[in-house]
């Protein structure tokens, strides 16, 4: 069998364990499964197979992940989730501002006490857009893979809480639907997925901005589902599963021994800072219920760090205010992706006081 025959085969395995480890993991309920798969088969052939046959994603690949990814946020945001906290816009500021300054204080707090490097430890906890901000951390100098180890905890423990303190501390029993998905049918929304990373990346190139490949189709995608004038297109489902596999396994696949023993180190440090990081974000939403005139519960959904799905449905299984949540939740991911690399950056040029990059 020549090399390049060889390659595809395994290439082919480390595809079809991908594809079963996804169904399995969305049967089990866990968000981003496709991701979570990716990461897992990726993980699982780097420590066991990769010292005698590596694989490593071809760069065209993760450009093709971070486009999908980028069109998927952006055609989130449309106009009639802009409507619908045009009345609350301040309550809407002061929720995003808050939420972006704890997860940047809680990053720094943890740089400094662990000796973790700034650009890892912020993309690291940052509140939203998981996928997204995996998808630019190489560019912003920060391990990815750490990176990616704690977007993935701080979404399973929000997950895994907001149901339950909603449920049990904030609402009575209430019943409620959580709004259809977008879609125009596959051509046309092959058409806009397609049509907007196509262009995205182009213009990435041009301009040469930091994570363009995502960011850039992200606002071309916004634009066109805002504007209306793409209606009510989103990338396939299928598709964005492709993205968030492509991402995975250029993740996964560039673990070792070495990583895995430093996550298992910063475990306990993360899971306090997120924790931390869930109460604070509570008490953001105590102090911004009264603005907006909402409940608390409301409030509180709203403002936990992560979870978009998990928490959208929580909001409807218990009778809460749907369209606020999923407004200001899908807005803040929105802008944590596109804030989150000039503020890195900036953080990254002062001097840090200790830890080099990993």
């Amino acid at each position: 069998m020549t090399p390049r025959a060889a390659t595809a085969l395994r290439w082919s395995g480390v595809a079809a364990a991908t594809a079963l480890a996804a169904v399995a993991f969305g049967a089990a309920g866990l968000p981003s499964a496709a991701l979570f798969a990716a990461l897992a088969v990726g993980i699982a052939y780097a420590l066991a197979v990769a010292h005698r046959r590596p694989l490593a994603l071809p760069k065209p690949g993760l450009t093709v992940g971070q486009a999908i990814v980028g069109v998927a946020l952006g055609a989130s945001v449309d106009a009639e989730t802009l409507e619908a906290v045009g009345a609350d816009w301040l309550t809407v500021v002061v929720m995003t501002v808050a939420t972006l300054a704890i997860s940047l204080g809680a990053g720094l707090a943890m740089a400094r006490a662990t000796g973790l490097d700034r650009a890892t430890a912020c993309l690291g906890l940052i509140a939203g857009g998981a996928s997204g901000i995996v998808a630019m951390a190489d560019e912003l100098k920060a391990d990815a893979r750490l990176v990616a180890f704690m977007q993935y905890l701080r979404v399973l423990v929000v997950v895994l809480l907001a149901p339950l303190v909603a449920h049990y501390l904030l609402y009575d029993d209430g019943g409620g639907h959580a709004p259809p998905a977008g879609g125009e049918g596959l051509v046309l929304d092959l058409a806009f997925t397609a049509g907007c990373g196509v262009v995205g990346v182009a213009i990435a190139r041009l301009v040469r901005l930091t994570a363009g490949t995502l960011l850039v189709p992200l606002v071309v995608a916004a634009i066109l589902s805002v504007s209306g004038i793409a209606g009510d297109a989103a990338v396939p489902e299928l598709v964005q599963d492709v993205g968030f596999a492509l991402i995975g396994l250029q993740i996964g696949l560039r673990f070792t021994v070495a990583t895995i023993r430093e996550a298992g180190r910063l475990l306990p440090a993360t899971l306090v800072s997120i924790l931390a990081m869930v109460a604070l974000c509570a008490g953001v939403a105590a102090a911004t219920a009264p603005l907006a005139g909402i409940t608390y519960g409301d409030a509180y959904l709203a403002t936990t760090p992560g979870g978009l799905y998990a928490v959208l449905a929580a909001a409807a299984d218990l009778g809460g205010n749907t369209t606020f949540v999923v407004a200001v939740q899908s807005l803040r991911v929105f802008a944590m992706v596109l804030l989150a690399p000039p503020l890195v950056r900036l953080l990254v040029g002062r001097p840090a006081r200790a830890g080099a990059r990993r």
